[in-house]
């Protein structure tokens, strides 16, 4: 074999072997990342979202537990007993965690921030819009001078709890429209009791994603572990976890759950299914993940050029699809205007 031929071959084996480095580098720092700041005890807001008894969760059991009204005083039941078992053995995470939901519940522009995500969530199941007028006057009150504030926290908790995008419409009317991650329009996902799964669908597409599109059951649990979500264990809000993945979601045709071939005793993998195939991508889903992380998606870069090209390959599929509709009202309309000429 010529000797430039050689060097070429082994540039490219060397470039093979740099991308799988940094893959599995990418994959190890995601799984891992909560994992190092609770040993390290540095818990930012955006690292420890998802583990037990912290302020995200605080949120959601407090807007999904308490009445449809939106109260009319500025206080909310924020010290509500959040469920968990006070006999297990406090863990220096679960000590970190009760510091961030002791400091959450003395904030007073928390108790807004759950009221106004009741407030939002109500807006979206009725399919109302949200103007910023009527959350002064209904929600926001006295603490005006504080709203975007209120707003950007009651935003992340909209987004990253619920899988729901607050979005501004009309800066001038400063209207503003709920987008779900996902196009929730049949089986009646809207619903209060299922909102909170379009959140943890999310992050179960992520992994899977991060796994090369079909992940075992087992890395699904580990990264549900890290989140204080367990297979045996009900949520607080997700109430039976390994139902809600592997027989709700599987259901509604979000998630496939089938068992490995060949594997004795039985092993199972997931895999995206086709109504998330449909109603949401994987640059959807990374950014979801990156914001989990307090970074942009393409501090991913891997991932993030996987995510580019299945946006060409969808842009493209679209257009295919819009030249065949087309090619067939032209069809139809030739045919028609033959038919009269007769």
């Amino acid at each position: 074999m010529p000797r430039g031929q050689k060097s070429k071959l082994r540039a490219r084996e060397k470039r093979r072997q740099a991308r799988q480095a940094q893959a599995k580098t990418q994959t190890q720092g995601l799984e891992g990342a909560q994992a190092t700041a609770a040993e390290k005890g540095e818990f930012s807001f955006s690292a420890h979202l998802f583990l037990e008894g912290n302020p995200l969760n605080e949120v959601a059991t407090e807007v999904l537990s308490t009445s449809q009204e939106i109260p009319s005083s500025t206080s909310a039941n924020i010290g509500a007993d959040s469920g968990t078992d006070s006999n297990e053995g406090a863990s220096k995470q679960d000590e970190e965690s009760s510091k961030a939901l002791e400091s959450f519940r003395k904030d007073p522009l928390n108790k807004k921030v759950v009221l106004l995500v009741q407030f939002m969530l109500k807006k979206y199941q009725s399919k109302e819009p949200i103007t910023k007028a009527d959350m002064l006057k209904l929600v926001i009150k006295k603490y005006k001078l504080h709203f975007n504030e209120i707003l950007r926290r009651a935003s992340e908790h909209m987004e990253l709890a619920f899988g729901i995008d607050v979005k501004e419409v009309d800066p001038t009317r400063h209207s503003y429209a709920l987008v779900s991650k996902l196009d929730l329009t049949l089986d009646g996902m809207t619903n209060e009791e299922n909102l909170p799964k379009t959140g943890l669908l999310m992050i179960v597409l992520g992994v899977i994603f991060m796994k090369g599109n079909c992940a075992p059951e087992e890395a699904i649990w580990e990264v549900m572990n890290m989140m204080g979500v367990y297979a045996d264990k009900k949520h607080l809000i997700y109430g039976e976890p390994k139902k809600v993945i592997t027989e709700d979601l599987v259901q509604l045709r979000y998630l496939e759950y089938r068992q490995v071939p060949g594997s004795d005793p039985p092993r199972y993998e997931l895999l995206w299914g086709p109504r998330a195939h449909a109603e949401t991508s994987k640059m959807r889903v990374l950014e979801f993940l990156a914001k989990i992380y307090d970074t942009v998606p393409s501090a991913f870069p891997v991932w993030y050029e996987e995510a580019l090209r299945d946006e060409e390959e969808r842009a493209l599929a679209r257009a295919a699809a819009r030249a065949r509709i087309a090619m067939t009202a032209h069809s139809r309309g030739m045919a028609i205007s033959s038919s009269h000429n007769k």
